[in-house]
């Protein structure tokens, strides 16, 4: 634990690994994510992670070669205690107001998916997002996010991440998003529900 805490314990160092699970990111990206933090932290912590092998330079193109920064294979092994984090602050009280980068969104998703749901759904998912896009692949017990690539599948909901967490966690009304023009599905509606039932916030441990 100590070791651990040596690299990725400064504040910021694990959520800048968190914004690059799902692919590399440029810079401005980053920050963009990163609600708060000003460049020189993000600078400097770029610099300690990529020192420890944790995250490496990459290029990004075409059309245009951009300088990005991706996770190494040390870096990607990090992704289960993102998720295992994700799910014990998903016990902890949402303070009024907080927002959700994408990718923070993205790692939710893993660590309150739902594999034990009988009959539940299967299949491919894009979550189009606002300024990204995701494809979440359900098979029975697992669940696979990736950044969206290639042609759209048969079912594509589009929303903000706001407005699909308040879905998914049952603050909001399916109907209701729909209604004010604020989450828009391509594809079977049936199906749509069945896949936001994949996800649950888990049960407070008992004292």
């Amino acid at each position: 634990m100590a070791r651990s805490l040596d690299v990725i314990g400064e504040r910021w160092a694990l959520l800048v690994v968190r914004e690059l699970v799902f692919g590399p990111k440029r810079f401005t990206d980053l920050r963009a994510g990163l609600r708060g933090i000003s460049q020189n932290v993000l600078s400097q912590r770029l610099r300690e992670l990529e020192a420890a092998g944790v995250v490496q330079r990459t290029v990004l193109g075409p059309p245009a070669s951009t300088q990005a920064y991706e996770l190494t294979a040390l870096g990607r092994a990090l992704e289960p205690v993102l998720v295992a984090m994700s799910h014990w602050g998903a016990l902890t009280p949402v303070p009024p107001g907080a927002e959700m980068s994408n990718d923070a969104f993205a790692l939710a998703l893993e660590a309150l998916f739902v594999p034990a749901a009988k009959g539940g759904f299967r299949g491919r998912v894009r979550l189009r997002l606002v300024r990204d896009a995701f494809d979440v692949e359900i098979g029975g017990g697992a669940i696979d996010i990736d950044r969206a690539s290639g042609a759209d599948p048969a079912l594509v909901l589009e929303a903000s991440e706001s407005v699909l967490r308040a879905v998914i966690f049952k603050r909001r009304t399916l109907d209701d998003a729909i209604a004010a023009g604020e989450l828009a599905i391509t594809g079977d509606r049936g199906r749509a529900e069945a896949f936001l039932e994949r996800f649950a916030l888990p049960e407070p441990a008992s004292h």
